[in-house]
C-alpha cells in the first residue's frame, strides 16, 4: 500500500481508549470502558419534540418525489405536527394489549412520521423488510411474521404494489393504511386522512406516558441462523445507544449540523437504530437515498451526492467501490462530496485495503487531510452498537472497542475469544419466544451473540478488536482442523476480486476447502469484453475461470495451513433463494442453509475424478 501516514486526519473529537482489562483464571477476558455512561433521554419522541420546539424550522426529513423527482422537505415543526396528528388518529383506534404498528414498505417521510406516531401512541412499530413481500413468491416469512406480531395496523406506501401481499394475509380486524394507489375492494385508511386527524389533550397524555422501558420497536432478525426473531427495542435501549455513539464522538460547538445521505433500510437495526436515530439526536437532516450500493441502482446515489454535501457518509464495501470509481473520475463530484465531509464510516463486511487507500488518496487531493473511516460492531439484539472504532485508525477491519455502559466478555475458543455483550442497550428478549430469550444469555446475564474476534495485539487492548467471523458457521476438516468461515470468506472474495460476488465455504467433515460461488455478473462482462453476456456464459468462459484460479492461487499461496487454503470452485447460475432463505432481508447469505440447500453441488464439488464445471485451484 501507499504510504499515507504522513498526512494527519482531518480533526475528530473521540473518547479516550481507556480500558479495563479483567482476566480470569479460565481464560475469559472482560473489557469495559473508564468512563461511566453519560445520561441519556428517556425516549425518542422527547428528541423529537425538543428540535420541534428548538430548532423549528430545521430540515429533518428529505426524499425526491413526483414526476421531477425533486426534493420533498420536511421541518422539525412540521414533522412533529404531523406526528401528532397520525398519533391521534392511532389512539382513537383504542388498539388492546398494545398490538404493534406494521410497516411492509421500504423507507419514506410518511414510513418515518407513522413510526414516530406509533411510539407516541405507545405502539410497538415494526418495520418488515420489503423482500419479504415483493421478492418472495409464497409469502411463506411474511405469514410467519405476521402470525408472530398479529399487528393492529399495516402501512404500505403503495398499496397496489403490495397487493399480492396483502392478499396472503388475513387481515380481518387489522387496519390497512396506505399512502397512495389503493386496491379496489380491498379497504384501507388514506394516509392523507389520518394527517387531518384533529389532535385533543390524549396526544400530551400519551408522550408523557411513555416510560424507558416501553416498547418502542420490534426488530426482526435477518434470518440467518434460522426464522426471523421479533426482537424488543425498549426506549431505554435506543436512547442509551444514541448516548454511547455521541459519547464516544463528542459533538464539538464549531461541528455543523448533520447532513446525511442514507439508503440503509430502516428495517434492519443498522439504517433504523444506528442511522436513522442518530441524526434526529443531533437535529440534522436525513436525505432519503433511493439508490442502493448495485451497478444498476447507485446512479440514484451519485445524482444525490452531486447536489448534497455530506457531513458523514457510510455504506457497505460494495457501495464504496463503485462511488470511489465514480469519484476518480469526475472532480466536480469530488469537490461536492468532500466539502463538509468529516467522517466515514462502513459495515456489513470489512472494508478492502484497495479501497481505503483509494478513497484516501481522494481525500488528501480535495481536502488536504485523510478522512477517519468509523466503523462499530454490535446485532439487533443490542440497538445496535456495541463496540466501535473511536479513534483514527489506519487499519481496516476493525470491530473497535466497547462503548461507555458495555461489558465485553471474550471465551476462549480456540485460537479466538468467543464475544457476549452485557449493558443497557441489550434486549429483554425475543418477543413471545420465552425459550429462544433463555438460550441466548449464558449464565452472567451476557447476550451470547455469535460472533468470534481477537486482539489487535493481546499485549495492548487497547489497539482494539479485529472480527473473526460467526461462531456457528466455523467447521472442522476430517484431519481436526477448525476451519473460520468468515474470515476465509472475505479474504477469498477479496483475492479472487473482481470475478466473485459472494460465496459460501465447503468442507465439513472433508479433506479440504472448497467455495461454492456466485459470479459478479458486471466484473465478468468487463473482462469477456461482452456487455450483454448471460451468467451461464460468464461462469463457463476461460478468462474469468483464469482469472479466478490465480487470485485464488496468489491466496493459497500466502497462507500455508489447510484451513486457509481453498482446493477448489464450483460457480453458480441459480442466485441465492429468499423463500428457501439462502439469503437473509439485509443481502447477507446464510452459509448453512446454502449448503444444505445445494447439497448436490458440494457432492459435484467433491467428487473423484472432478467434472468439467469444477476450477481446480492448485
Amino acid at each position: 500500500m501507499e504510504d499515507l501516514s504522513a498526512i494527519p486526519f482531518r480533526e475528530v473529537a473521540f473518547l479516550p481508549r481507556q480500558i479495563d482489562v479483567e482476566r480470569r483464571a479460565d481464560g475469559v477476558i472482560v473489557l469495559r470502558s473508564r468512563f461511566p455512561l453519560d445520561p441519556y433521554e428517556r425516549h425518542l419522541p422527547a428528541i423529537l419534540r425538543r428540535w420541534a420546539r428548538d430548532t423549528p424550522e430545521a430540515i429533518w426529513l428529505a426524499q425526491r418525489r413526483g414526476p421531477q423527482r425533486q426534493w420533498l422537505r420536511l421541518s422539525y415543526a412540521q414533522a412533529q405536527q404531523k406526528v401528532d396528528a397520525l398519533t391521534q388518529a392511532l389512539l382513537d383506534l383504542k388498539v388492546a394489549d398494545a398490538r404493534p404498528v406494521m410497516i411492509l414498505s421500504g423507507n419514506s417521510i410518511e414510513h418515518a412520521l407513522l413510526g414516530m406516531a406509533a411510539m407516541q401512541a405507545r405502539l410497538p412499530v415494526a418495520p418488515v423488510s420489503p423482500a419479504y413481500s415483493l421478492m418472495s413468491q409464497d409469502h411463506g416469512t411474511l405469514k410467519l411474521v405476521f402470525d408472530l406480531l398479529q399487528p393492529a395496523v399495516i402501512m404500505v406506501q403503495n398499496a397496489r404494489q403490495f397487493e399480492p401481499a396483502l392478499r396472503a394475509l388475513d387481515l380481518s380486524g387489522i387496519t390497512l393504511v396506505h399512502v397512495e394507489d389503493p386496491v379496489p375492494g380491498l379497504p384501507s385508511k388514506a394516509f392523507a386522512d389520518w394527517l387531518a386527524t384533529p389532535c385533543t389533550a390524549a396526544v400530551e397524555a400519551s408522550v408523557a406516558a411513555i416510560e424507558p422501558e416501553t416498547i418502542g420497536k420490534f426488530l426482526l432478525t435477518s434470518g440467518s441462523t434460522g426464522t426471523p426473531k421479533a426482537v424488543i427495542n425498549t426506549q431505554r435501549m435506543m436512547c442509551a445507544n444514541i448516548t454511547m455513539a455521541q459519547q464516544s464522538r463528542p459533538r464539538q460547538p464549531h461541528d455543523p449540523k448533520p447532513l446525511v445521505l442514507d439508503w440503509m433500510p430502516w428495517n434492519h437495526t443498522m439504517g433504523g437504530n444506528a442511522g436513522f436515530n442518530a441524526v434526529l439526536a443531533d437535529g440534522g437532516t436525513l436525505y432519503i437515498d433511493d439508490g442502493r450500493p448495485t451497478p444498476e441502482l447507485f446512479g440514484e446515489s451519485l445524482r444525490n451526492l452531486r447536489e448534497l454535501s455530506p457531513t458523514y457518509y457510510a455504506n457497505v464495501p460494495a457501495g464504496f467501490a463503485i462511488l470511489i470509481a465514480a469519484l476518480e473520475k469526475d472532480e466536480q463530484l469530488c469537490q461536492v462530496f468532500f466539502k463538509d465531509l468529516q467522517i466515514l464510516g462502513y459495515g456489513g463486511a470489512t472494508l478492502p485495503d484497495d479501497l481505503y487507500l483509494r478513497m484516501q488518496r481522494l481525500a488528501v487531493r480535495h481536502t488536504g487531510r485523510r478522512i477517519v473511516f468509523f466503523t462499530g460492531w454490535g446485532a439487533t439484539e443490542t440497538a445496535p452498537t456495541a463496540t466501535a472504532t473511536y479513534w483514527a485508525t489506519e487499519r481496516v477491519g476493525l470491530i473497535g472497542l466497547p462503548f461507555p455502559g458495555i461489558e465485553l466478555k471474550m471465551v476462549p475458543n480456540g485460537a479466538k475469544y468467543e464475544l457476549r455483550l452485557r449493558g443497557v442497550t441489550v434486549m429483554p428478549g425475543y418477543y413471545r419466544r420465552p425459550d429462544l430469550t433463555a438460550a441466548a444469555f449464558d449464565e452472567e446475564g451476557f447476550y451470547k451473540i455469535g460472533d468470534a474476534g481477537t486482539f489487535v495485539d493481546p499485549a495492548d487492548p487497547a489497539q482494539g478488536l479485529i472480527f473473526g467471523g460467526r461462531v456457528v458457521e466455523d467447521f472442522k476438516l476430517n484431519t481436526g482442523t477448525f476451519v473460520h468461515v468468515g474470515s476465509l470468506r472475505v479474504a477469498a472474495i477479496a483475492a479472487a476480486s473482481p470475478v466473485l460476488q459472494d460465496a459460501v465455504v465447503t468442507g465439513h467433515d472433508r479433506a479440504w476447502v472448497g467455495l461454492l460461488a456466485w459470479p459478479n455478473l458486471v466484473a465478468c462482462r468487463q473482462l469477456m469484453q461482452q456487455p450483454e453476456a448471460t451468467i451461464e456464459q460468464a461462469i463457463a468462459d476461460d478468462r474469468v475461470r483464469e482469472r479466478l484460479r490465480q487470485g485464488l492461487a496468489a491466496h493459497n499461496r500466502a497462507f500455508a495451513g489447510s484451513s486457509m487454503r481453498i482446493r477448489a470452485v464450483l460457480l453458480m447460475a441459480e442466485p441465492p433463494s429468499i423463500d428457501g432463505r439462502e439469503l437473509t432481508d439485509k443481502g447477507y447469505i446464510n452459509q448453512r442453509v446454502t449448503i444444505e440447500r445445494r447439497a448436490a453441488l458440494v457432492q459435484a464439488l467433491y467428487a473423484e475424478p472432478p467434472g468439467p464445471q469444477v476450477i481446480l485451484i492448485d
